[in-house]
């Protein structure tokens, strides 16, 4: 209930004071679970992203966002999931809540980054956005996500209005699979033997979908994190 509450009190100033564009929302299934594979250029993407879908979107979100009180508000009223980073029985019980959220039948969106890009280029996946997506045998919708870092730029504590943001989605994202095309939601889990090589065949066939729709230069390192802000 709080999210809906949440969703429709914020709606109308997000769509008054940005100029928001949606192409590619039919790739979003209407039913049924999914993952939302996002680039990540600022804080306020968790704002926007939800705001052009009318399913409700789940995040999981770095668990240093639910030790700060400018934003551990919104993050619990929007039920999102604290994702303990640095591993151990915390980051295994998100890890849990995040497949019951697919199991359920929900949408979930996650940034494959695993944190906000420290510039305008897209990093390099992690792989375990591909290892639930084949765990729960659910489709991943590439996100790409244009202009936020311009409406709240890196260390900028409030949104600039005015600024023009654009969310472009795709279709399921397709991998090589054993020689033939695969497409996600469709897979099964993975061969044991090959599991290594082909969540990163995977992970990286994603963020070329990612890089395809946001337009950024893609770099095969990983971001560094950034300071929560």
């Amino acid at each position: 209930m709080a999210y809906w509450i949440l969703k429709a009190v914020l709606s109308p100033f997000l769509y008054l004071l940005w100029r928001v564009k949606v192409e590619g929302r039919e790739h979003v299934p209407a039913h049924g679970p999914a993952v939302l594979a996002a680039n990540h250029q600022s804080f306020c993407d968790s704002f926007f992203l939800p705001l052009v879908l009318r399913r409700r979107v789940t995040y999981v979100a770095k668990a240093e966002y639910f030790d700060n009180w400018r934003t551990a508000w919104f993050f619990r009223s929007a039920g999102q999931i604290p994702l303990n980073r640095d591993g151990g029985d915390k980051s295994q019980r998100a890890l849990d809540t995040a497949t019951a959220v697919l199991n359920s039948g929900n949408l979930l969106a996650i940034y494959p980054e695993g944190t906000r890009a420290p510039d305008f280029r897209l990093h390099r996946g992690h792989t375990g956005v591909a290892r639930l997506a084949l765990t729960c045998d659910v489709p991943i919708i590439p996100v790409g996500i244009v202009g936020t870092r311009a409406v709240q730029p890196p260390g900028n504590r409030l949104m600039r209005p005015f600024h023009a943001v654009t969310i472009r989605f795709g279709p399921p994202v397709t991998y090589v699979r054993d020689g033939s095309v695969a497409t996600t939601g469709h897979c099964g889990t993975p061969d044991p033997d090959s599991e290594k090589v082909e969540l990163r065949d995977l992970t990286d066939s994603l963020m070329a979908a990612i890089g395809l729709l946001s337009g950024q230069e893609y770099v095969d390192k990983y971001a560094h994190r950034a300071s929560v802000g």
